[in-house]
């Protein structure tokens, strides 16, 4: 019995790993997404997690809301700071912060 709490243990560990890994993978390919149709440049090919929080759907079910930053430029020159918003695993928007005049109303993605 005793060898069967670290064994548990260590399943939990890469279940959890393996979820944040899928939803990291959710949110570059969504940044990617994003920044291709802006026109800009995704910038070192990655995302980062700035908010991690449990909350309720309509139905009362719990899912994990992740915020995930990245940067983009669209001139070379200037980064500019994007982020991609997950419920569990599911992408439900991507804001780059600053884009052309001709595209800010554009500027959410969902």
């Amino acid at each position: 019995m005793t060898q069967l709490v670290p064994i548990l243990l260590l399943a939990l560990g890469a279940f959890w790993w393996w979820s944040a890994m899928r939803a990291r993978e959710a949110a570059t390919r969504s940044a990617r997404r994003a920044c291709e149709t802006f026109g800009a440049q995704f910038l070192d090919d990655t995302v980062v997690l700035r908010h991690l929080r449990p909350r309720r759907d309509a139905h009362g079910n719990l899912y994990l809301r992740r915020v995930y930053g990245f940067e983009f430029t669209q001139s070379g020159g200037e980064r500019h700071a994007g982020h991609a918003t997950l419920a569990g695993h599911r992408v439900v928007g991507v804001h780059l912060d600053a884009v052309d005049e001709e595209v800010a109303g554009r500027r959410t993605l969902h």
